[in-house]
């Protein structure tokens, strides 16, 4: 599945909230989002508007491993 290209920061964060993330802090522009859910995980996601492709595929290839799922498959459920 090809990421989206048009995806902000903020859009991401409401996104991520549905797997339990919430935000524990924001530094500038970059907003901290942990989850307790298989365990304590902390993810930074930056509020630009749009996101780099290379700094999403990070973000999400990072909560796919926490999760036990492939990109692919969080993607599906997140967008």
């Amino acid at each position: 599945m090809k990421l989206p290209r048009n995806l902000t920061g903020l859009q991401l964060v409401k996104e991520l909230e549905s797997l339990g993330y919430q935000i524990t802090r924001q530094t500038g522009s970059h907003i901290r989002l942990t989850t307790l859910e298989n365990g304590e995980h902390h993810i930074t996601v930056p509020a630009h508007n749009p996101l780099k492709t290379g700094t999403l595929s990070a973000i999400l290839n990072d909560i796919a491993q926490h999760f036990n799922l492939t990109r692919d498959e969080l993607l599906k459920r997140l967008l």
